[in-house]
């Protein structure tokens, strides 16, 4: 049991110093790469448009049990076999750190705050087309800072918020079912008709098992930021998901700008609602986030600590 509640912090401790190495990345790729090429699988077999509506929810709903089931029974696998090692906690730790994403977020955001503080859009854009999936070839200065400060508050929650919830709850099952979830709404969980049914189950998952830590997230960039909590409070029920909101409003709110609004994918002019009240963001608002996200990190780590010596 002791090393179980000290695995969140040990494992957020050793993910923000080492990451995913990318040798390791080389050789066999990102446990997130392989549930996604099953799911890219199974959704290529299965979602067939000729069958029903009833049909393909239900196969979608297959799909996901066995996603989640296997990585679950993996994470399972894991654990049993490394209590028979001597260091078994270890393992279970530098395990762990793949399913967290501290330093690859920190890196992928930084990226970007690079070229466009030295007002060179084009690598600006190229470096926030690899976080975002909205179009970026025409993305103004200001339009590249939103995307990356809005990639940046939803993935502190679904790379770091939520997987540490889960690991602390679930040890490596729980952590690596909901990742499965959380690749499963990314590939499959839209509104479109071709996943509409298909990923219906993805989605729903995805949704339940962020309720909680996406509101975790957004109180602690409230409280890294220092502000945001009534912003967060009175926008975040705005978005389209019901967890998505919650961080991207908050840090609207702790950076006083305004996030959101019209945007394009493949062409297409989505209308979204806004997040906060202020002026469009710079650069400048971009290193802040950066900032309000590390010390968001540290409360974590903190809040962590406190499970690991039993403080509630």
């Amino acid at each position: 049991m002791a090393a179980e509640v000290w695995l969140p912090a040990a494992a957020l401790a050793l993910e923000a110093v080492c990451g995913y190495p990318q040798s390791l990345y080389a050789r066999i790729s990102h446990p997130v790469v392989w549930i996604g090429r099953l799911i890219e699988t199974l959704e290529r077999r299965w979602n067939d448009p000729a069958r029903s509506d009833a049909v393909r929810r239900t196969l979608g709903i297959v799909a996901m049990l066995i996603v989640a089931g296997l990585a679950g029974a993996v994470g399972y696998a894991i654990e049993a076999s490394a209590q028979q090692l001597p260091f078994g906690a270890i393992v279970v730790v530098i395990v762990a750190t793949a399913g967290l994403a501290q330093r690859s977020l920190f890196v992928h955001v930084r990226d970007v705050l690079q070229p466009l503080t030295q007002n060179d859009l084009p690598r600006a854009r190229a470096a926030v087309a690899k976080i975002v999936g909205r179009d970026t070839a025409n993305l103004t200065a200001p339009g590249v800072a939103a995307a990356a400060i809005e990639s940046l508050a939803e993935s502190f929650n679904d790379g770091i918020v939520a997987p540490a919830f889960w690991l602390a709850v679930g040890g490596l099952p729980g952590l690596f079912a909901y990742k499965a979830f959380n690749t499963a709404d990314s590939l499959i969980g839209h509104r479109e008709p071709r996943w509409r049914m298909f990923g219906w189950a993805a989605a729903r998952g995805d949704d339940l098992l962020n309720l909680i830590p996406a509101r975790l997230a957004g109180l602690l960039i409230v409280a890294a930021g220092g502000r945001g909590f009534g912003v967060m409070g009175r926008d975040a029920s705005r978005h389209a998901s019901p967890n998505a909101g919650w961080p991207e409003a908050a840090m609207a709110g702790a950076l006083r700008v305004e996030l959101g609004g019209a945007t394009t994918y493949d062409g297409v002019v989505h209308q979204r609602p806004t997040f906060g009240a202020g002026p469009r963001p710079q650069a400048s608002d971009l290193r802040r986030a950066l900032r309000i996200c590390l010390t968001a990190c540290a409360l974590l780590w903190a809040l962590a600590l406190a499970l690991a010596f039993g403080v509630t």
